[in-house]
């Protein structure tokens, strides 16, 4: 069977409405403290202490979380970097798979800033992880299924506040 153009079209505009998210509202956000400049799907409750903080907010079934911490010792960043990811791993059960190289505009460049996807029983987490100075970041979606797209558009929108 064959489609006219315009029933083509009708069709393909169909299947683009259909997978827009409503539940996703991406909005940019500052949180205060972090230094960093981060598009969330949904309004987050931010939390500070000294030193740390943590923006998370829940929409449409998928979790996402942006935290923070200075580290004391600047030579230190580097083994937080890998310790975060692994102890997230070890919380959920799984093994920590080979890391995908991560870029953010403005972090520092070192070659633990990386993210990965960790599937468990019942939730998919992706996790990256990166850092300016010595301030570390970690960036987390939960979700029941995988959703590469919000993903991809929670990470690209990460950016360093002075590289905006």
């Amino acid at each position: 069977m064959r489609l006219s153009p315009i029933a083509g079209f009708a069709l393909m505009l169909m299947s683009l409405l259909a997978a827009c998210q409503p539940s996703l509202n991406w909005r940019e956000v500052r949180p205060a403290g972090s230094g960093v400049v981060a598009m969330f799907p949904c309004k987050p409750d931010v939390e500070q202490r000294q030193a740390m903080g943590l923006a998370q907010c829940e929409t449409g079934g998928r979790g996402f979380a942006l935290s923070w911490a200075e580290v004391p010792d600047a030579t230190q960043v580097a083994a937080a970097l890998k310790a975060m990811p692994q102890a997230l791993a070890t919380k959920l059960g799984r093994p920590l798979p080979p890391g995908v190289a991560l870029q953010v505009p403005g972090m520092t460049p070192l070659a633990e800033a990386a993210q990965y996807r960790l599937e468990g029983t019942d939730a998919v987490t992706r996790v990256a992880v990166f850092a300016h100075g010595p301030r570390v970041y970690q960036v987390l979606m939960t979700v029941q299924k995988d959703d590469p797209a919000a993903w991809d558009t929670f990470r690209a929108g990460l950016a360093i506040e002075a590289a905006r």
